[in-house]
């Protein structure tokens, strides 16, 4: 279900007195930096007539992306930045991320007790969760034989399945999916079980239709994929072109990924940054992500305001937050983070 994005945007005077702006400072010039299409289209442009602000929006494709932005200009030039956990804890180790004042941010009390909680950041200390939520199987239920439970059932696809399945490019999810299947951490450091996890995704290779991050639910409602490894909210694109296709947590369970909005220490405009990572907060703002880009978002607040029809139309939306919370969390893996890319690199140079 989509919907109208204007009728999510709350009144200017509601929203100031939400937000507690009334007789704001002058215009700010805040940067924010975020994925494309993962807020409102007119969010910047409703934050800055409620608040007087003058913030804009940049983009970034990936992580990997905005990280080396901030890394090289130690966060100068930003204000808000949007990035996956893993991330975020990388930022406040190098002392980048500002420490959160929450009298400043009065609708971070719209989040699940659970999103308080997140091992990386206990008490949002650094980071305020965006959306989160799981990776599994995403399959058309029509043309399997058999509906998969398991991660085994990608990386050694039945002969009528193999060349038609996909998984993750990036790093972690397509390891992810090996340290599941074999009972390890998602965070894991061992050598022995990355070089098991190696092997194991090495022969599934020879088994893939391709690597895929972006396009594998299209080639699922085509059905030139029948099985993909997936992101829960990318399976919802699916299931809203083909109501065949179906979203599954394998038996070995999933990571937990979590994407967060930071503040940056470097940020000159922290008045600002903190007035738009609360109206972000507000349940009307953060619900038009759940309904939009059929993302989980772990404000309660939001996710209780959702029309049933939508969780029923995409069950992984009505995944409560202590499920979630049941899922290990990617976190920084620290120096082994060389190791997980030597590893993958590996894997994709194999023949």
């Amino acid at each position: 279900m989509k919907s109208d994005p204007s009728t999510l945007i709350p009144s200017l005077a509601a929203l100031c007195a939400t937000l507690g702006l009334a007789g704001a400072a002058a215009a700010e010039d805040l940067v924010i930096s975020n994925w494309d299409g993962y807020m409102a289209p007119d969010a910047v442009d409703s934050f800055n007539e409620a608040t007087g602000n003058s913030a804009e929006l940049v983009l970034h494709g990936t992580n990997e992306e905005i990280m080396g932005k901030l890394i090289a200009s130690k966060g100068a030039g930003y204000d808000v930045v949007f990035v996956s956990s893993p991330f975020a804890e990388i930022l406040h180790k190098m002392g980048l991320a500002e420490e959160l004042d929450h009298a400043k941010l009065p609708n971070i009390a719209n989040l699940y007790e659970a999103a308080t909680q997140l091992p990386h950041d206990p008490g949002n200390t650094f980071s305020v969760p965006y959306a989160w939520g799981t990776t599994g199987l995403c399959y058309r239920s029509d043309l399997l034989a058999e509906a998969p439970d398991s991660w085994w059932d990608l990386l050694t696809p039945a002969e009528a399945v193999a060349g038609k399945t996909t998984m993750l490019a990036t790093d972690r999810w397509l390891l992810a999916a090996a340290q599941l299947a074999e009972g390890y951490s998602v965070n894991t450091t061992d050598e022995a079980e990355l070089a098991k996890v190696k092997e194991d995704l090495i022969a599934a290779k020879k088994t893939l239709l391709a690597y895929d991050d972006t396009t594998f639910y299209a080639k699922l409602v085509s059905g030139e994929a029948e099985l993909v490894q997936a992101w829960d909210g990318w399976c919802n694109y699916g299931i809203a072109e083909n109501a065949d296709i179906k979203y599954v947590v394998p038996k070995e369970g999933s990571d937990l990924w979590v994407d967060e909005m930071l503040i940056l220490k470097a940020s000159e405009h922290k008045e600002a940054a903190y007035a738009f990572v609360n109206w972000m907060l507000d349940a009307g703002n953060h619900r038009w992500a759940a309904e939009n880009i059929l993302y989980k978002v772990p404000n309660e607040a939001a996710m209780e305001g959702l029309d049933p029809a939508l969780i029923e139309q995409y069950p992984n939306m009505g995944m409560s937050a202590e499920d979630l919370l049941g899922y290990e969390l990617l976190m920084d893996v620290g120096e082994a983070q060389r190791a997980y890319a030597k590893t993958v690199s590996e894997i994709k140079a194999a023949n």
